[in-house]
C-alpha cells in the first residue's frame, strides 16, 4: 500500500514539472525559485542558461536564524523576500520570472513574492 505521504510528494513532482516546461530563468531575466519546507523557506534566483545561482537567501543562514527567531513562519518568509530582493538589487538584477516551485501561492510563497517586490523585483 502506497503511503499519503508519497502519494502527496508525487502530486508536488508533478505540479513542479508542469510549472518548469514554462518558467525559465535567462541572463536578462533569471528565475526566482521558492521552496519551503516544514521548517525552514529557501529563496533563490537562478539563470538557467548557465546553470548558476546567482543570489540565494534561507532561513538556515546565521544571520537569518538570528533575525527570524521567535518570528511565525510567514513573518520569517517576508524577511527572506526582503534580504533576496536586497541580495538581487546589489548584483543589479532587477527583473526575474517567479516560481512557485508547485506550491500554492498563498501562506509563505506568497509573503516572500510581496516582500521581494516591494523591495523593488519586478515580476
Amino acid at each position: 500500500m502506497i503511503s499519503n505521504l508519497r502519494i502527496k510528494r508525487k502530486r508536488w513532482i508533478n505540479r513542479k514539472r508542469r510549472l518548469r516546461k514554462r518558467i525559465v530563468g535567462t541572463p536578462e531575466r533569471p528565475r526566482l525559485s521558492v521552496f519551503r519546507s516544514s521548517r525552514h523557506i529557501y529563496a533563490q534566483v537562478i539563470d538557467d542558461d548557465s546553470g548558476q545561482v546567482l543570489a540565494a537567501a534561507s532561513t538556515l543562514e546565521k544571520e537569518m536564524r538570528v533575525a527570524v527567531k521567535g518570528l511565525k513562519k510567514t513573518e520569517a518568509a517576508e524577511k527572506i523576500g526582503i534580504a533576496l530582493a536586497e541580495r538581487c538589487l546589489k548584483k543589479e538584477i532587477q527583473k526575474v520570472v517567479f516560481d512557485r516551485n508547485g506550491f500554492s501561492f498563498h501562506g509563505r510563497v506568497a509573503k516572500v513574492a510581496d516582500a521581494a517586490r516591494e523591495k523593488g523585483l519586478k515580476f
